[in-house]
């Protein structure tokens, strides 16, 4: 079987960040995985515009192409303020179709909520993208420390069930896309 295109995306680019740090983790114990062909999609390595332009720049395109090539994602996302970072929004709308008949699933990151109210903010934005999110997420608490300290085992613990679920949908809505096309009975961006 062809192995699952799985991106990680980070969606931090603060300076001083961890997002970087948890991203790459988890990367690393997905690509121990069978099955799965991880890349990894830094925001902070994109030059994206500071305003939306008449047309897509080349960092815009690029971003765009490997959503389309991925069959599955991971957000990485911190928590700021009770919600996801500006950063990751902007990249999300810079895609549409794209995202159609994936699923997302959600590494998070905060003190105390490990991100939580990030991820429900997420849900809906992805929702209304015809994106799948899967149900279980790996939640970091920075207060504990990062993930290759104190709780590391329930996250590697948590980081198999995400996979778990993200695996099944992900080959699931493979099949599903080769079967029939996805119509969401939206106008795609090129007709809005």
């Amino acid at each position: 079987m062809t192995p699952l295109r799985l991106a990680v995306i980070i969606g931090s680019t603060r300076e001083g960040r961890v997002g970087d740090r948890i991203g790459r983790w988890f990367a690393t114990q997905a690509r121990g995985r069978a099955g799965l062909v991880v890349h990894e999609l830094d925001l902070a390595g994109y030059a994206f515009p500071a305003a939306l332009p008449a047309e897509p720049t080349p960092a815009m395109r690029d971003f765009v192409r490997q959503v389309a090539e991925a069959e599955a994602f991971v957000v990485v996302t911190p928590e700021y303020n009770h919600s996801f970072p500006a950063s990751l929004k902007q990249a999300i709308d810079f895609a549409y179709d794209e995202w159609q008949a994936k699923p997302v699933g959600f590494v998070s990151y905060g003190c105390r909520s490990v991100g939580l109210h990030a991820v429900d903010q997420l849900r809906t934005v992805f929702t209304a993208l015809h994106a799948t999110t899967v149900r279980d997420t790996v939640g970091v608490d920075l207060l504990d420390g990062e993930p290759t300290g104190h709780g590391e085992e329930r996250l590697r613990h948590d980081v198999r069930v995400l996979l778990d679920e993200l695996c099944w949908w992900g080959l699931a809505l493979r099949e599903g896309r080769a079967a029939r096309p996805y119509a969401c009975g939206e106008p795609s961006t090129s007709e809005r």
